[in-house]
């Protein structure tokens, strides 16, 4: 499987751009994440290395210890995304003649469709999680990047999105109607909380101008 961080942005985008399933919507969204998560970072070392900004360091230094880790995490579920995809696209094709190469094909399919629901799933969650922290960066960064939040914001709540519909769309083939029932919960709480927190900073950034 290639390492999409490996790239370049024009030939990432090229692979996107294939007519293959992958890479697709829910590798593009965590790369949404990973250039959200740069953004934050850039603005927490923006505020970090100006003592003029000292009041604010304290609470931006987490801040610029958790986007990184978000930012390589976003990379490897990029990757997981597509191989998990892969999984089912291979399933679908083994062979059926017999009635135990169906019943195989089809428990390899379930469990195919529930690891391509589960990897976005951890996208979304670990975009709201860092999209947490944006409202104070935006409140105490930088105010010359202040912009910057406001990017990383949207670029997150679009990975959430993103993401959330890469769950819905495999959870039609996950035969747990208990790990469905969950993940279709979860996705309406990320989704609530994702655009409150979006809206949040927005209206923080545009107080800043």
């Amino acid at each position: 499987m290639t390492d999409f961080s490996r790239l370049t942005l024009d030939d990432f985008l090229a692979a996107v751009a294939a007519q293959t399933p992958t890479p697709g919507g829910g590798t593009a969204a965590a790369v949404a994440g990973a250039m959200g998560a740069a953004l934050a970072e850039m603005v927490a070392g923006l505020t970090l290395s100006k003592e003029k900004y000292a009041a604010s360091h304290d609470a931006v230094r987490p801040i610029a210890v958790a986007a990184p880790l978000a930012r390589a995490e976003f990379l490897t579920l990029a990757r997981e995304d597509s191989e998990a995809y892969d999984e089912v696209v291979g399933a679908r094709r083994l062979p059926k003649d017999s009635e135990e190469q169906k019943a195989e094909r089809a428990r390899r399919i379930a469990a195919a469709n529930r690891r391509a629901a589960e990897v976005p799933m951890r996208t979304a969650r670990a975009a709201a999680r860092l999209l947490a922290a944006l409202p104070e960066l935006a409140e105490k960064g930088n105010p010359n990047a202040v912009s910057d939040v406001g990017a990383a914001a949207l670029l997150l709540d679009a990975c959430v999105e993103g993401a959330l519909l890469n769950v819905g769309i495999n959870l039609g083939g996950v035969e747990d109607a208990s790990i469905v029932s969950e993940l279709q919960k979860e996705t309406a709480v990320l989704q609530e909380e994702s655009q409150r927190l979006r809206s949040q900073v927005l209206a923080v950034v545009r107080k800043r101008f």
